[in-house]
């Protein structure tokens, strides 16, 4: 930020409410083209990063449709059997009723998504290659999304904010 705001010539106070005030303003749904009723392939991972300290963690659920790319479910939180039931219920209606969700042998997946609807697979399977190379992607390209202290969110806000932008602006490219 304060490379940016030196070479920009505005003052690193204005960039940062200019930051946290785009953040704010993103929407946090995603908007999915309409898909026909037919059997869907879903794509479920999970990753982690954390804010302000490494005990912090926050867990960014995804789910994306196997054949478009596109994340059509995104929830931000913890590890848990909730987490797995936020991501299930942000999942547009057509895919909760036609789409096989792959996912890993994480438990809470289990727990929530219908067995007709949910199917852990292992790495080697090839059936969540997407969604892990989305993962890659979204920690190299969104800062505040690492696994070490060298750049991290100190506020949730916009963390999440960064997530959703990226989430956003990658559904956006697909689409053209």
């Amino acid at each position: 930020m304060a490379g940016i705001a030196r070479s920009t010539g505005v003052s690193q106070k204005w960039l940062q409410d200019y930051v946290n005030n785009k953040y704010a303003s993103i929407e946090r749904t995603v908007k999915v083209k309409p898909k026909k009723k037919v059997r869907l392939n879903v794509e479920c991972d999970e990753l982690w990063s954390f804010v302000d300290c490494q005990e912090n963690k926050q867990w960014v659920w995804l789910a994306m449709d196997r054949e478009t790319r596109e994340i059509i479910g995104v929830y931000i939180g913890a590890r848990s059997e909730e987490g797995a039931k936020q991501l299930w219920n942000y999942l547009p209606f057509v895919y909760r009723q036609c789409a096989v969700c792959y996912t890993d042998f994480w438990a809470a997946y289990a727990c929530v998504f219908p067995s007709l609807r949910h199917q852990p697979v292992g790495k080697e399977s090839g059936k969540t290659n997407h969604i892990e190379r989305f993962n890659n992607t979204l920690r190299q390209r969104v800062f505040p999304i690492v696994i070490t202290t060298i750049s991290f969110s100190k506020k949730l806000e916009n963390h999440i904010g960064a997530i959703w932008y990226f989430v956003h602006h990658d559904n956006y490219v697909l689409s053209e």
